[in-house]
């Protein structure tokens, strides 16, 4: 009992902020364009200043964990070839892209931060795995949607370097990588900026959550049903299964452990909606899928605590 109480502490209170988005949005104080907004504002200025603040407090020597890195890029490789070998099995190959994508992309930044801080107080490894598997992420959805476009799309060094930059101006990488910068140097933080950062990093999780579950469309999610239940399985089941157990042969503990289960486990991404839509897809698939993979982690996440946290390793 005191197992579960401790995986319902962790995760109950991130999922009833969502749940407090979808009531916000049902009574008409959140529309939807507030809500892109407000997910706009979080991974474009609040999380990185979030990420910035717990990397630049740290002794950045003493956490870097090469072996961790490594082990979340390749995992993160493995799914994303096996999403694109099981979208070739698809009827419809308009979708196959959206499958993949949908597939293996999660909501790390925003979830892996809300997991570690409501265990921890602290990101902890989520910044080692942002290191290791955003820039992977980015780069691996632009290829992907860009061949199994409905009218068969060809990479040009217009869209690598779109990529390339995408990544280099991507908020959360700067955040990170600034955060890293200020460690390395250890450059000091006056008392008031460090406070102002504190303040302003503090509205990243709660708002982050709120206008997550400010998006769900329950419309959404039963369109492309079986599809998007395909994904669901996918990304919440089939690679935790397949991956967690590795990272404990690994000997990976405690907060990296639970940042490779949010990496592997959370729900598919918002952005995985946006970038589809963005680059000619008719995104009607990735949408479903980020409805269904939100609605359902939340019990197979608190499952997946449950189990790590009875064999003591969390």
């Amino acid at each position: 009992m005191t197992n579960l109480i401790f995986c319902l502490n962790a995760t109950v209170p991130i999922f009833l902020m969502m749940v407090l988005g979808c009531v916000f949005r049902k009574s008409g104080l959140i529309n939807g364009k507030f809500a892109d907004q407000l997910n706009a504002f979080v991974f474009r200025a609040a999380l990185p200043v979030l990420l910035f603040q717990d990397i630049s407090e740290s002794d950045f020597f003493a956490t870097w964990n090469f072996k961790f890195v490594a082990f979340c890029f390749l995992v993160s490789l493995a799914s994303i070839l096996i999403s694109v070998g099981l979208s070739t099995f698809l009827k419809d190959r308009s979708i196959r892209g959206e499958f993949a994508q949908a597939s293996y992309r999660s909501s790390l930044a925003l979830l892996g931060v809300a997991f570690l801080l409501n265990i921890y107080g602290t990101t902890g490894a989520t910044s080692l795995v942002i290191i290791g598997v955003v820039p992977l992420y980015n780069i691996a959805a632009v290829i992907i949607l860009t061949i199994m476009k409905p009218e068969h799309g060809k990479i040009s060094k217009a869209l690598i370097l779109k990529a390339l930059k995408g990544i280099l101006t991507n908020p959360i990488i700067i955040g990170v990588i600034s955060g890293i910068v200020w460690a390395l140097l250890r450059i000091p933080q006056p008392v008031i900026l460090k406070r102002s950062i504190s303040t302003f990093s503090a509205t990243a999780t709660p708002l982050g959550l709120i206008a997550l579950g400010a998006s769900f469309d329950y419309h959404k999610a039963f369109s492309k049903l079986k599809p998007a239940l395909v994904c669901t399985v996918l990304k919440l089941l089939v690679f935790p299964a397949a991956f967690l157990p590795l990272a404990v042969f690994l000997g990976f503990r405690q907060d990296k452990l639970v940042s490779v289960l949010t990496m592997l486990g959370s729900s598919t991404t918002v952005t995985s909606f946006t970038m589809a839509r963005s680059m000619g897809h008719e995104s009607t698939l990735s949408a479903s899928a980020v409805m269904l993979t939100t609605f359902f982690s939340a019990f197979t996440l608190t499952g997946w605590l449950y189990i790590l946290k009875i064999l003591m390793l969390v």
